[in-house]
């Protein structure tokens, strides 16, 4: 779109936000039925759409490749038929999945016989920040609007056109379902400036969820009046206990590091008692050097490892430990007792995934309420950290926040609550 003067930012978004506001309102009371029937029409519009989806990826392709974005970022940003069928998919789960509005949450009937129901009820509008992945355009706006939200959308420039053209088609199914189109609006400029226009807005937006990289949340967590559900970064851990299993040791640790490592839920540091790092280290060693794995290990675990032969070493560093590598790179360092691998996790875990391997059973219940995170396991990988693992279906993201949601975020979590109070004429005296 054309260049716009700060004084034209603002005005628009505040239209936007106002608009929002309004739609939220009406589409909070709308039955079930109704919302799935519109994201169901939803999803075959963006199968329907392909082309000009792909059409408008490629000007998205075309100017990252030109800007020098890396291989790993035009994958996060190509559609193809597959990715689009895989996104209408998408749209059809979060339709089969309960809606949380109107669910009752507690029930007290008191001694003079007001009967107080604490409801579920949709936050209102919810602005969403992201960068890179256009389809995080149709899940989240799935999500708000089955959880009977308006979302406003701030993508980032490099799929500016993909998600110019997804917003359309969500737009286009809201009116011809007979909805406020409104309930889903995209900022439609990339300039900066709207951002901090829009974060200004606490009187029609309620929340802001920022999804990106750590620079990006920094910014909208500093600068944002309404409250922001944050997840900064994933540095999930893992601890192997003096009285770990070596098998489960061994799988855990490859599992949570490699299955797929560019992921907020893989593990990039591995804690490890000092009395099983001489028997069970070498062996988790071997098997993530096999996965190509880099290693960047303390000075204990290198004079245990450096007799090891084919297992390349790297000094760690303290900044190591507090870093999201999401790439097949582990820091390693071995820990006196389970109170030094609690601490840590704590120190250097981003409150994300944690997870403990050990056949004691005390030592496990310590660390799970030791641990400060979102997300603590026993005796499994950190990758599961997903609401589909998790059985609450899609996610709007990971929260390592403590208030208002922690974890995978579902429908749930998208939503807040009030009381409904129901008298028989009671007066207070």
């Amino acid at each position: 779109m054309e260049t716009l003067t700060e004084e034209a930012i603002d005005e628009l978004v505040l239209d936007i936000a106002r608009n929002a506001k309004k739609a939220s309102l009406r589409l909070a009371t709308v039955e079930t039925n109704t919302k799935n029937k519109a994201l169901l029409a939803l999803a075959d519009m963006l199968e329907a759409s392909a082309d000009a989806i792909i059409e408008a990826n490629r000007k998205d392709l075309d100017a990252g490749e030109t800007a020098g974005l890396t291989s790993a970022l035009l994958d996060r940003l190509r559609f193809t038929p597959e990715r689009i069928t895989g996104m209408a998919e998408g749209v059809r789960q979060v339709a089969t999945l309960p809606d949380p509005v109107g669910e009752e949450i507690e029930r007290v009937i008191r001694p003079n016989g007001l009967d107080i129901r604490k409801v579920r009820v949709p936050i209102g509008v919810i602005g969403i920040i992201y960068e890179s992945r256009p389809n995080v355009t149709v899940d989240c706006a799935a999500l708000c609007f089955k959880s009977g939200n308006a979302c406003i959308l701030r993508g980032g420039k490099e799929a500016f056109h993909s998600n110019t053209v997804l917003a359309g088609i969500i737009k286009q199914t809201l009116r011809e379902n007979a909805f406020e189109s409104n309930a889903v609006q995209l900022i439609p400029t990339v300039d900066r400036h709207a951002l901090k226009a829009l974060l200004k807005l606490d009187q029609y937006v309620h929340c802001i969820i920022p999804r990106g990289g750590e620079g990006l949340i920094k910014f909208v967590a500093q600068t944002a009046r309404m409250p922001v559900i944050k997840h900064y970064k994933g540095v999930c851990c893992i601890y192997i206990d003096k009285a770990a299993d070596p098998g489960l040791a061994e799988s855990i640790t490859v599992n949570a590091k490699c299955q797929r490592p560019g992921v907020c839920n893989a593990a990039e540091n591995l804690f490890i008692h000092q009395d099983a790092a001489h028997t069970l280290l070498p062996r988790i060693a071997r098997a993530l050097t096999e996965q190509e794995v880099e290693l960047r290990v303390d000075t204990v675990a290198q004079g245990i490892l450096m007799e090891v032969e084919g297992i390349p070493l790297h000094p760690l560093t303290e900044e190591d430990l507090h870093e999201e590598y999401l790439d097949k790179i582990l820091a390693v360092k071995v820990v006196s007792s389970l109170e030094d691998a609690i601490d840590a996790v704590n120190t250097y875990g981003s409150s994300h995934s944690d997870t403990i391997v050990t056949s004691d059973e005390k030592a496990a219940e310590q660390f799970m309420a030791g641990v400060d995170s979102a997300t603590v396991y026993w005796n499994a990988s950190t990758r599961f950290t997903d609401g589909f693992e998790f059985g609450i279906g899609a996610e709007i993201g990971i929260s390592t926040d403590k208030l208002h949601a922690r974890g995978p975020m579902g429908l749930r979590e998208l939503t807040t609550y009030k009381y409904l109070i129901y008298g028989t004429g009671q007066i207070r005296e």
